[in-house]
């Protein structure tokens, strides 16, 4: 069987539940924060550093882990490319 360790959209199109795990370095952050940031990576997959898809019945589960180099991603992505306000 093939491992699925990376983000591949015929595989993410398949996906029918998702998983979040926190690495080490983003223990302390709230349960609201931890809510917003797993629903913002997931809806935006292709950001994760660390994502594998397990291969269930009726499709698969997206598993991501989330480390503080994917909420720079998130944030980066999303505000990044908008211009500063003064």
């Amino acid at each position: 069987m093939a491992a699925y360790t990376k983000y591949d959209p015929r595989v993410d199109s398949l996906v029918v539940e998702t998983r979040t795990n926190w690495a080490p370095d983003v223990l302390g952050l709230s349960d609201e924060d931890k809510q917003w940031l797993a629903k913002a990576i997931h809806a935006d997959p292709k950001l994760a550093g660390k994502l594998s898809y397990e291969r269930v019945h009726t499709g698969f589960i997206r598993e991501i882990t989330v480390t503080t180099a994917d909420i720079e991603r998130l944030y980066a992505s999303r505000f990044g490319s908008e211009p500063a306000s003064v």
